[in-house]
């Protein structure tokens, strides 16, 4: 009886030891995406979105932490391309500087509409070579996101290009941003979204150029005083918003959930847009409400600045390298399809 129950006992021992490992597909496997957008802006919630997509589509395999409200983009970018994060979403300046070519898609006046946007951001073409772009930097697409077209907000009233001679204005530090002030003149420093409200509030700079949904959402337009808010709704840099995924982090996930990652639906960006398209008109009346003089250019005024900036895309293009001018060529051939 003795003998019988140690052997049992010994049986029951070898089966754990030899047991087979759990399936891949039963493992379960953290996604942590940094971002500097706020909780309950229209960038959140797309986010939000995104996150229960991955988790339904992954059974729950894939837990999405959205890590909301980050200081600089610039860091939570190199921290995906690294691998110590494993998502990072914010706007396309945000991943300039560690994809330089994607800076030809945020230079002024390349698309006249939001309409041109979507055409040559959706356009297959387009895709693929961010895709390849991103890969290359150990980075893997996930969605589209809007910030939309940026304009002047600045202490002094805009109407000319030499108006904006000598102001010193906050840039995001990507090479579009910084070389469409200086061919308008103006004198851009580059600052991070912690450091851009004190600087407006110290001197160090008299304006800034973003959207009016980023402005009031950071609060940066309260930055300027009262009897100096003006804004100039030059519309010149069209921003969209991007979310990535580590490829080091991406590399480790079996195949179906690669898959899962890689394919999230159109509808996602679709309804990411029209959310923050929708909201401009009401910001707008409340930049008002708070003392904003808000200035609509003609058509003749608006191509003075046109004029200023028209080499800046093919200039930018050029300084970032051969796949940044081919990025502009087939966005140029997207808008004229």
């Amino acid at each position: 009886m003795r003998k019988s129950i140690v052997c049992a006992v010994a049986l029951f021992a070898l089966s754990f030891l030899f047991a087979a490992p759990a399936p891949a597909s039963a493992q379960e496997y953290v996604l942590e995406m940094g971002t500097v957008v706020p909780g309950g802006s229209p960038w959140a919630l797309q986010l939000k979105r995104l996150k229960k997509y991955i988790e339904e589509e992954t059974n729950g395999r894939v837990k999405v932490k959205l890590r909301l409200g980050g200081s600089n983009e610039r860091s939570l970018a190199r921290r995906t391309q690294m691998g110590s994060k494993q998502g990072f979403a914010g706007s396309v300046g945000g991943l300039s500087s560690i994809v330089r070519e994607v800076n030809v898609i945020e230079a002024p006046y390349l698309f006249d509409s939001v309409e041109e946007a979507d055409k040559a951001l959706d356009d297959p073409e387009v895709l693929k070579q961010v895709r390849a772009m991103l890969l290359k930097q150990k980075l893997v697409f996930a969605l589209w996101s809007e910030n939309g077209f940026r304009s002047y907000f600045s202490r002094r009233p805009i109407r000319t290009p030499g108006d904006m001679k000598g102001i010193r204005y906050r840039s995001q530090e990507a090479v579009a941003h910084v070389a469409a002030y200086r061919a308008l003149g103006a004198s851009p420093v580059t600052i991070d979204i912690a450091n851009t409200m004190t600087s407006l509030q110290t001197g160090v700079v008299d304006g800034f150029d973003n959207t009016a949904l980023y402005a009031m959402a950071s609060t940066w337009y309260q930055g300027l005083d009262d009897g100096e808010r003006n804004l100039f709704m030059s519309r010149h840099s069209y921003q969209p918003g991007i979310a990535v995924y580590s490829k080091k982090w991406f590399d480790t996930l079996p195949a179906d959930i690669q898959k899962v990652l890689m394919n999230a639906p159109h509808d996602l960006t679709t309804w990411g847009r029209e959310q923050v398209r929708k909201m401009e008109p009401v910001l707008l009346k409340n930049l008002v409400r708070y003392g904003y003089d808000i200035h609509e250019p003609t058509a003749a005024e608006l191509q003075q600045f046109k004029d200023k900036e028209k080499g800046v895309p093919d200039s930018v293009a050029k300084q970032v390298g051969p796949a940044g001018q081919k990025l502009l060529k087939a966005v140029r051939a997207a808008l004229a399809k």
